[in-house]
């Protein structure tokens, strides 16, 4: 259970951090952040694989670039859907 939390900690932590980075606010707030996180995480394994240093099952570095870009695809997205509906 406590590994759980963790994870759910880090990943809020990997996706508030994209956003302070790209100076972005990612779209649902705490919930985002953890969805972001873990989404990007998996993308930076997908892409860069499993270096840097590990937390939470987490490998830092390539889960950070996997959530920055996952928070600048959402929040290219969600402004030109703002445009269309305008």
């Amino acid at each position: 259970m406590f590994g759980f939390l963790w994870s759910l900690i880090i990943g809020g932590i990997i996706g508030w951090l994209a956003g302070m980075i790209l100076g972005k606010d990612v779209p649902g707030g705490v919930f985002g952040n953890i969805i972001a996180g873990f989404i990007g995480a998996w993308l930076g394994h997908a892409f860069f694989g499993t270096w840097g240093p590990v937390v939470a099952n987490f490998a830092i570095i390539p889960a950070l670039i996997g959530a920055i870009a996952l928070v600048f695809i959402a929040s290219f997205v969600m402004r030109s859907m703002r445009k269309s509906t305008d």
